[in-house]
């Protein structure tokens, strides 16, 4: 009777550290999945702007000499367009669903929203308000806590920001460097 006892108390330990290992991880793939989607959503922000606006930055105040440090830079990257960016950025997380991969079972976010109108594959794609909803909450949190990374990043960094922002920077994605490019 005892070894039973004993017996049943492992196999609901080793049943939580399981649950409580797959919560860890799903938690991570919506963070993961958030700031990738966060970062394609700014990527296309950005592109929608003129490259050829810009905007002045620096002080506008007169040196000794006589000078000014003013710089003009392009409106899309600047760091005030960044912000107001960001202050809506979130919302659009209610264009993503959630596809769970069969081999691994990790989660990923994928646009389930047509920017241009046309129709898109949803397949694969579980559309459920709590996960829009946990998705919205995740961006704002990185949103919050990564502002400064995340004007860095899109200030200057145009290559691979994905994989550099919410892989290497913010360690948000560690198995982002696995995953093809085009998933979030």
């Amino acid at each position: 009777m005892r070894e039973a006892a004993l017996l049943l108390t492992h196999c609901l330990l080793a049943c939580l550290l399981l649950s409580s290992s797959q919560a860890a991880r799903q938690g991570q793939d919506l963070r993961c999945g958030a700031c990738r989607a966060l970062v394609d959503e700014m990527e296309w922000a950005i592109s929608q702007i003129d490259p050829k606006k810009m905007i002045q930055t620096g002080s506008f105040r007169i040196n000794p000499d006589g000078s000014q440090s003013i710089r003009e830079v392009p409106l899309a990257r600047s760091e005030g367009n960044l912000l107001e960016m960001m202050e809506s950025i979130c919302e659009r997380m209610g264009d993503y669903g959630e596809r769970t991969d069969p081999s691994t079972n990790r989660k990923s976010y994928v646009r389930i929203k047509s920017r241009s109108g046309e129709a898109m594959d949803l397949s694969e794609a579980s559309l459920d308000s709590r996960v829009t909803a946990s998705l919205k909450f995740a961006c704002e949190t990185i949103v919050e806590q990564h502002e400064d990374e995340i004007i860095e990043f899109f200030a200057h960094e145009t290559d691979n920001v994905k994989d550099k922002l919410c892989s290497k920077r913010t360690d948000l994605c560690d198995h982002a460097l696995k995953m093809t490019h085009d998933e979030l």
